[in-house]
């Protein structure tokens, strides 16, 4: 088949990056046809063969150019126009999106479907129901779904996009602009990482229903084969260091329980709140071998996210190692932990809460002991790519046909 990878950045960057271009690049080996259409950036490690892109925008920049964004990211006639081009010389079977909003905008959405193309999209946040893509409200560090009814107004309240009233006012007009459109209700199926976000979707819009499919992400399989698991005595978290992952939860926990090692991985804007206590060592940005090893050597993996978290490649990773999860019962988290068999589930989101779950987890020796056996057998049931790409093809296949 010839396929259509469209994301806003093309290049490894975030979870929807690296899923694109890993899936991508198997699409490719196993004989499929792959080019992609999204931004242009000196970073770019894949592209079509016309070398057509939206032009770069970035948020940051002082030029007059800064000042026609807020039209662009509403809706964007370059990437409309530019995606034609591409689909009329590639010619592909699918169009497979992911993250399109603000430098693509789902403009692109009637210039796939003018041109005739089955449409997929991979929905890696809860962008179609929530403007700030989170369903969470940061100055409460709380969750909140007020917007999935389509009380917008809430974001503009709450100034709910980087603290920012014009931000949250643009991002409202964006929502409200493409909900009385049904723009999305063009696309023909909406890949969803949990049953989580996938019930948030059929329980916000109806023209979603029969449109969508939950697969569990993928991870590579491959680098957890031969990996020894030399058990150590710390907690570990991977993840961004930011409100919304529960970063005061690690710290305040932190501080009840002096007698374990809290080992951070991870870089972000909140990473503050964790230096000066004495038993969190921050490792940093850590990838590769030596993230495989850091999660294979702790005790237990700590994901105490406040938001929503869709389906989180740490806990997949985790319980292929062999390592137990203690993470919120809310979201994908408690979609991915068997609460008691692979890990523990909190149902206070407090740091009382969380270290007496963590207490209970490490210390009852028989339990912990058989959450990592668990853990083992669970690895068989964590999807590969290739066995990701089978299903997805499937999908594809019966689309094409349509």
């Amino acid at each position: 088949m010839k396929i259509l990878m469209v994301n806003k950045f093309l290049y490894p960057r975030g979870g929807s990056e690296s899923y694109m271009l890993y899936l991508a690049q198997h699409l490719r080996k196993i004989g499929h046809e792959v080019e992609y259409f999204g931004m242009y950036d000196e970073n770019n490690t894949v592209g079509n063969s016309l070398g057509l892109y939206t032009q770069n925008m970035d948020f940051h920049s002082k030029g007059i150019g800064r000042f026609l964004y807020p039209f662009k990211i509403i809706y964007s006639f370059e990437a409309r126009k530019k995606i034609m081009q591409v689909i009329d010389d590639f010619k592909p079977d699918i169009v497979h999106m992911n993250n399109i909003n603000f430098q693509l905008t789902p403009s692109i959405i009637y210039g796939i479907k003018k041109k005739g193309i089955p449409l997929v999209q991979t929905v890696h946040d809860y962008q179609m129901i929530c403007p700030n893509h989170l369903l969470y409200n940061f100055d409460k560090n709380i969750p909140c779904e007020k917007c999935v009814g389509g009380l917008h107004i809430n974001c503009i309240k709450n100034k709910c996009i980087h603290g920012s009233r014009v931000k949250s006012i643009i991002g409202v007009i964006e929502a409200k602009f493409y909900s009385l459109l049904k723009t999305y209700k063009k696309v023909d199926l909406f890949v969803c990482p949990s049953n989580f976000l996938e019930n948030k979707l059929l329980s916000a819009r109806k023209y979603y229903k029969g449109k969508t499919k939950t697969i569990h992400n993928f991870i590579d399989k491959e680098k957890f084969l031969n990996t020894d698991r030399k058990e150590d005595s710390y907690i570990v978290f991977v993840g961004r260091l930011s409100k919304e992952k529960g970063i005061e939860h690690i710290a305040e926990t932190a501080k009840l329980l002096p007698e374990y090692t809290f080992v951070v991985a991870g870089s972000g804007p909140d990473e503050d709140m964790l230096k000066d206590i004495p038993n969190i060592t921050l490792a940093g940005f850590v990838t590769g071998d030596k993230l495989t090893k850091l999660m294979g050597n702790a005790k237990v993996l700590l994901l105490p996210s406040v938001c929503y978290e869709n389906c989180p490649l740490s806990i997949l990773e985790a319980h292929s190692l062999g390592v137990p999860v203690v993470t919120m019962n809310s979201g994908g988290m408690a979609e991915l932990v068997k609460d008691g068999v692979t890990g523990t589930l909190v149902n206070e989101p407090t740091p009382q809460e969380i270290a007496l779950k963590l207490k209970e987890t490490i210390e009852n020796e028989d339990y912990y002991n058989t959450l990592i056996e668990n853990c083992k057998n669970e690895k068989d049931s964590i999807l590969s790519v290739e066995t990701y790409a089978d299903i997805l093809i499937k999908e594809y296949e019966k689309l094409a046909r349509r």
